[in-house]
């Protein structure tokens, strides 16, 4: 159980259960007689089976097997017998329990699979016997054939207690579970009907990517680059002041769904979650396939404001949980575009220059320095509340071309970190999300809530 604790890489839905149990088989072996030849002889074995297992809120599977003290990477006998008794008692779970989950018991499409079962589990199952047998000279495979139905019968029955369980910890927790099942079994199932949502369109497809989107030209992925822009009034003026050769646009619609409370079905039925995925190319979850994305960049750009931070968090917790891949090759970026405009007056006949500060301490900074230095500028300095209000060259020159933007790259330590915060704020936990605000009432300063 502390192996499996320990492998886990993801928040639990249930907690670490011990299946243990036995069973016997009789083994037909040569041997010696008294006059020294080699004699067939039936002989009982007895196999010990003890598993430990959890299920998390990921979707990776990790499952490792032994005998007695001999690793098995390659699974076997014990490692079908497990997987066939467990996707038994799983499948009559969810058919008795199928109009509280709403699955059709007659739609062989709904039909659950073992992949949908394995998702997000993670599991060390051991079986002890005596003189077990290998295939091949590394002993990767257990090929001993009666340890498979004796697994299965044990993993059958003490899983089929723990479903039957009237323990309300016990409940909870199967209930969570086979609504992960379904959720998984209904995205495996949305995920065949939008096959071509996964794949990169050629020139002769464009047709079917979303018409919101403004492609770019170029074929060269490492070169071009996705903006993920924030609202129509920003996409407006970034079609302006993009590099329509190797910069595409596609605007979202606010804030897109929070995938952290949201199954992989309800994502992939979000109009902005599945229009990323689209464009992208490259599918989400187990299915992606970084080789395929469309986009050597992607780069974030909402407003400089809560509301534009609150959109790349959810963006982020996008990527994190379905397109880990992207992040950890350090292909995610953040455009930080400038928060205010200088207009600083030019001396003689000298034409007036602009200068950009990203912070309210680099304005102060750069206001000192300009008074210090005698040069003198405009009181009205302009306090950008959106990418809207930027002209086409001037987010072009702050934000958009590569000679002068600057653009943070988002790294997976980022990403978790934003989950952690999501998952606090905006999870289904609630109980953390009240202490949090609790702990934190005291140090409210009123004057900054908005009149």
């Amino acid at each position: 159980m502390d192996f499996v604790d320990y492998l886990a890489p993801d928040t639990p839905v249930t907690a670490t259960w011990r299946l243990e149990g036995s069973g016997t088989f009789t083994e037909t072996v040569p041997v010696l007689d008294e006059r020294g030849h080699m004699t067939p002889k039936a002989v009982e074995r007895e196999c010990e089976v003890d598993v430990a297992l959890r299920w998390g809120t990921g979707y990776e599977t990790e499952l490792r097997t032994f005998v007695n003290i001999i690793s098995t990477p390659k699974g076997g006998t014990h490692q079908a017998g497990f997987e066939q008794g467990l996707l038994k008692v799983v499948r009559k779970a969810v058919e008795t329990n199928a109009r509280r989950l709403k699955v059709s018991t007659r739609d062989a499409s709904e039909k659950i699979e073992k992949d949908d079962v394995l998702a997000g589990m993670t599991a060390v199952v051991t079986v002890r016997l005596a003189e077990p047998q290998f295939e091949g000279q590394t002993k990767e495979v257990l090929g001993t054939g009666p340890v498979r139905a004796i697994v299965s019968r044990v993993v059958e029955k003490q899983l089929t207690a723990l479903f039957g369980s009237t323990k309300r910890d016990d409940k909870a927790q199967t209930s969570l579970l086979l609504d992960k099942v379904v959720s998984e079994m209904r995205a495996r199932v949305s995920a065949r009907k939008q096959k071509e949502i996964s794949r990169r369109k050629n020139a002769l497809e464009t047709s079917s990517l979303p018409s919101k989107l403004a492609d770019c030209r170029t074929d060269d992925v490492e070169r071009s680059e996705l903006f993920i822009v924030e609202g129509d009034s920003a996409l407006g003026t970034a079609r302006l002041a993009r590099s329509s050769e190797f910069q595409a646009l596609l605007p979202i619609r606010g804030k897109i769904l929070n995938v952290q409370k949201a199954s992989i079905s309800d994502m992939l039925r979000n109009a902005e979650c599945a229009a990323i995925i689209q464009v992208l190319g490259a599918g989400s979850g187990r299915s992606f396939d970084l080789e395929a994305a469309r986009y050597g960049k992607i780069v974030m750009m909402t407003d400089a404001d809560v509301d534009g931070a609150h959109i790349r968090t959810l963006l982020l917790t996008l990527f994190f949980r379905y397109m880990r891949p992207l992040l950890d090759a350090g292909r995610v970026y953040a455009a930080v575009p400038p928060l205010h405009r200088v207009e600083v007056i030019g001396a003689g006949s000298r034409k007036n220059e602009y200068v950009y500060t990203y912070s309210e301490a680099e304005l102060q900074a750069t206001l000192k320095k300009l008074d210090k230095a005698g040069r003198r500028y405009k009181d009205d300095i302009q306090r950008y509340k959106g990418l809207g209000e930027m002209d086409a060259d001037q987010l072009a020159e702050t934000t958009m071309d590569p000679r002068h933007r600057t653009l943070r790259r988002v790294t997976a330590a980022d990403a978790e970190a934003a989950e952690r915060v999501f998952e606090l704020l905006m999870g289904s936990d609630v109980a953390p999300r009240k202490d949090f605000i609790v702990a934190g009432a005291a140090n409210l300063d009123r004057d900054r809530i908005d009149a």
